[in-house]
């Protein structure tokens, strides 16, 4: 295999990343929460910091940094955000999906650690689906802590914070 890349994206990664999300939808047999458009990874690019790892130029992973106001018409993050709230400054860590050919090898962590090199001091905040045991196994190496759960379509959720 070729080395990983690992940096801050770039709107030329959009279609990988789009491509990625589409294979990890639970309607494909993945586990993200969430579906966004071109338009969104736009912005969220241009907002805060999403992280990419490219393997031959194809993205294979990527972590999404952004503002909890981006998320407003996402009822999943309301969900959230009622069951914590947020130190002022805090910033949204997800979605975070790598490919399953990726998955055991410490692409996640790699990701985290270039984010937080971006948000240094900053609180991140996330929620996993209590069911997704590999998800919450890598978060909790990489130091998150749990500080709430809360129900979403009958499905519980955690939610993770950190400080970058």
């Amino acid at each position: 295999m070729t080395d990983l890349e690992i940096s801050p994206a770039t709107p030329g990664d959009i279609p990988g990343i789009l491509a990625l999300q589409e294979q990890n939808l639970p309607e494909r047999g993945g586990l993200l929460s969430a579906a966004f458009p071109e338009g969104w990874f736009a912005a969220a690019i241009a907002a805060m910091p999403v992280i990419v790892g490219r393997r031959n130029e194809r993205v294979v992973g990527y972590l999404v940094s952004s503002p909890f106001a981006a998320y407003a018409h996402v009822p999943v993050v309301q969900a959230m955000l009622r069951a914590y709230r947020p130190a002022a400054g805090a910033y949204l860590y997800g979605p975070i999906c790598v490919a399953e050919s990726e998955r055991a090898h410490g692409l996640a962590g790699r990701l985290f650690a270039a984010l937080r090199r971006e948000l240094p001091n900053r609180e991140g905040v996330l929620f996993i689906r209590s069911d997704n045991a590999a998800s919450l196994r890598a978060h909790g190496r990489m130091g998150m802590r749990r500080v709430g759960e809360f129900m979403h379509g009958g499905v519980l959720h955690l939610v993770l914070s950190y400080v970058g």
